[in-house]
């Protein structure tokens, strides 16, 4: 739909404006307000036109000082106009005078466009893949002038207008220019710098004034409750992660150890009067205890500007602006430097599923439904009261591209966990029969999601090779995690949502009702290999009622922590990468809330530093074994020992790559000793306990087998026979000649 133009008559043989020029650049509702104002031809001269409200007297003068001539005042709200003794044309500053003082200002109107043709092809393609560069709030330099250059997509809009703290919100004094051939909007503001709010004030097709709308690609935001956007320096911080860079540059991440932190940074720790660290707080206190954890990634809950804290960040107006919640993005780079200095990666939580409806959003931007569907049957999400996004228009595909791209570039994280994409990719996702529109191949799935995923992947791993993609994704959709060109999706991984729902069924029963729901933990082994797989213990399972993993686990005290030990151990041995949310590396009690820190008083207790330093200890075997990580996305990494032993709830595997001695990984799920218990090993030979969840240190009964057991050659088989503490997983690995 193309909005409808204001016709000017740009003026008469005596270089006057036209009177309903005059009338609708001082209305605000003139669509062409660079035809009108600035520098312009008139006869053999020049003249120039300004609307400068509250001046009764305007004088024209060059950059550089010359005087260019008197204007007169043609309407008493501030337009005025004149010729000119300057022989070119060329930007003018005004000197503004009225009764109660005097002051200067520089004409964005005089000035030429910043954006050029290149920039109209490749928007107008779909294709521009350094929008955040020309989209948005830049501190520039143009002819002759510092200032700051808006530019916005609003291709429905009557008229668009910067406003803010310059212009006393003023919707009348920046009236943009349109780039008609791409419905880009923009404007060069001389005399501007940093850390000044603003909005779009948008004109609608109808003529109705839209509520003021942030910027869509904001580099920065102010602290909620204000909603605006800020003119920002681009970050300019001095990186020191080359190092960090390169080794993930050339890593295969499936053969690699990755352990992922989840943190939601507003709650992580807090200060004594509940508000947020900063994020160098954050890089003081957060970096040092995941490295001293052994996590090797930090995964954030999304820090894109979000307007309500219980959203967790999920409903983001602000893609492109890490939160002010935590200070300036400048600190945000700073912490993802610090935190690759100390060899731990940063991962972010993404959104491009759907976005919120707030009224300084993105929801009907322009008076149309620019970036949502306009049809609630494909543009609205019933489950959270959502906008989702119109993934068959190229230009919100290449805003969210581009700012998965704006990530890895600008802040240099080294992953993106897609939210919902299962709602993505489903037309029927949380709809009833006839509440969803079919493809058009008369089908559920959505193509154009499938479409967007697999070029958002594509360009990523394209363009910054070492970043990863993960998808929370939570149906049997196949190749999630495989290439794009192999027919997949192209993600790098996936959440295996299957494997956190059987485990926590499993252990929320009493232990002498596991022999009956054996198969809970050997069922995920038939897939486990169909995905390059993250287990996620996230903040989804300890939140609405759900408890804390430790409260899920069945049994008295003793036996929870026990058997969360021993779970995290049976994890920490599965195949697939790990992630655990915070708190549940110290067995928090208290149900997550985002309005609260973390307990970190429990720490002084035995039983959950105990339960710290197995995750602790588990990480480092994580890390420092190749045999539990190096072949965690391929079957010939695993095989089982013990499969069938229901009557003992008793499992057993083993661990291999090519560069590692083997582990065994056994688990005893019932609050019995097994004494004398046959286990069946690859090798002869000492194989060394290099963990044991009931050991006294970390808060068990100290029951083992002493540090070492021997496997012998019995009965056509090799074996060991060991003592299997209660509630407990141990690792054996094989001692090298």
């Amino acid at each position: 739909m193309r909005k409808p133009r204001v016709t000017a008559a740009t003026s008469g043989p005596d270089g006057l404006a036209s009177t309903g020029d005059v009338a609708a650049i001082v209305a605000g509702t003139h669509g062409d307000p660079f035809a009108i104002l600035g520098v312009h031809d008139a006869g053999k001269g020049l003249v120039a036109r300004c609307f400068v409200p509250n001046a009764e007297f305007v004088t024209a003068y060059t950059l550089t000082g010359k005087n260019a001539g008197e204007l007169s005042r043609r309407d008493d709200a501030g337009f005025f106009e004149g010729k000119l003794s300057i022989k070119k044309r060329q930007p003018l500053r005004y000197h503004a005078k009225n009764a109660g003082g005097d002051w200067w200002l520089t004409d964005p109107y005089s000035f030429g466009p910043v954006l050029g043709p290149m920039d109209d092809y490749y928007i107008a393609q779909g294709s521009h893949l350094r929008l955040f560069d020309k989209l948005g709030a830049h501190l520039i330099d143009h002819e002759g002038a510092s200032g700051v250059h808006f530019a916005v997509w609003a291709p429905n809009a009557r008229r668009v207008s910067v406003v803010g703290d310059f212009n006393e919100w003023d919707g009348r004094r920046h009236t943009m220019r349109d780039r008609r051939d791409t419905g880009i909007w923009e404007l060069f503001i001389p005399d501007i710098g940093a850390g000044h709010p603003y909005k779009y004030e948008i004109i609608a097709p109808d003529g109705v004034r839209l509520p003021l709308k942030a910027d869509p690609f904001a580099f920065k935001s102010e602290l909620r409750p204000a909603t605006a956007s800020v003119t920002a320096v681009p970050p300019a911080h001095e990186w020191g992660d080359e190092a960090h860079r390169s080794y993930w540059r050339k890593a295969d991440p499936r053969r690699e150890a990755i352990s992922i932190y989840e943190v939601h940074a507003g709650s992580w720790q807090q200060h004594d009067d509940g508000s947020f660290l900063s994020w160098d707080e954050l890089a003081d206190q957060l970096i040092p205890y995941a490295v001293e954890t052994g996590f090797t990634h930090i995964e954030f809950l999304p820090i894109s500007e979000h307007p309500y804290d219980p959203s967790w960040g999920y409903q983001t107006t602000g893609l492109y602006a890490p939160s002010a919640r935590f200070g300036d993005p400048e600190g945000f780079a700073r912490f993802v430097d610090g935190a690759h200095r100390a060899g731990v990666g940063v991962i972010l939580d993404w959104v491009p599923a759907h976005f919120p409806v707030d009224a300084h959003g993105l929801a009907n931007f322009d008076g149309t439904a620019l970036y949502e569907h306009a049809d609630p049957r494909k543009g609205f999400h019933p489950d959270w009261n959502t906008a989702i996004y119109n993934f068959g228009r190229r230009e919100v595909v290449s805003f969210l591209v581009n700012n998965a791209l704006f990530w890895a570039e600008k802040y240099h994280v080294d992953g993106l966990r897609v939210d919902a994409v299962a709602s993505m990719l489903y037309l029927d996702y949380s709809r009833k029969a006839g509440e969803w529109i079919p493809n058009e191949k008369g089908g559920r799935e959505n193509l154009e999601a499938v479409s967007f995923l697999q070029k958002m992947n594509k360009e990523l791993y394209g363009h910054h090779p070492g970043v990863m993609t993960i998808a929370e994704e939570s149906t049997s959709w196949p190749k999630v995690s495989a290439p794009v060109h192999e027919g997949g999706l192209g993600f790098g991984f996936k959440w295996n949502m299957g494997f956190m729902h059987d485990t926590l069924e499993y252990f929320a029963k009493e232990p002498i009702f596991r022999k009956h729901h054996h198969n809970d933990l050997t069922f995920g082994l038939t897939y486990a290999f169909s995905e390059n797989f993250v287990l996620p213990l996230s903040h989804d399972e300890v939140v609405h009622g759900k408890g804390t993993l430790l409260g899920k686990m069945a049994g008295d005290d003793w036996q929870k922590f026990a058997t969360l030990r021993a779970f995290y151990a049976f994890m920490w041995g599965y195949p697939g990468k790990k992630l655990l949310f915070m708190g549940q590396e110290f067995a928090q009690r208290r149900e997550w809330s985002e309005a609260r820190a973390l307990d970190w008083n429990l720490l002084d207790f035995r039983p959950h530093r105990g339960v710290w330093h197995t995750v602790r200890d588990l990480n480092y075997l994580y890390r420092s074994r190749p045999a539990l990580h190096a072949r965690d996305c391929e079957p010939d990494g695993f095989s089982w020992l013990i499969v069938d032993d229901k009557e003992n709830s008793v499992f057993a595997w083993l661990r291999s790559a090519p560069d590692g001695n083997p582990i065994a990984v056994i688990s005893n799920f019932t609050p019995v000793p097994r004494d004398n218990y046959r286990v069946p090993l690859p090798k002869v030979g000492k194989w060394r306990e290099i963990i044991n969840t009931d050991a006294s240190d970390y808060g068990g009964s100290g029951k083992g087998n002493g540090g070492v057991v021997e496997a012998r050659a019995e009965g056509g088989g090799i074996s060991a026979t060991m003592l299997l503490p209660p509630l407990s997983t141990i690792m054996l690995e094989l001692v090298a000649d």
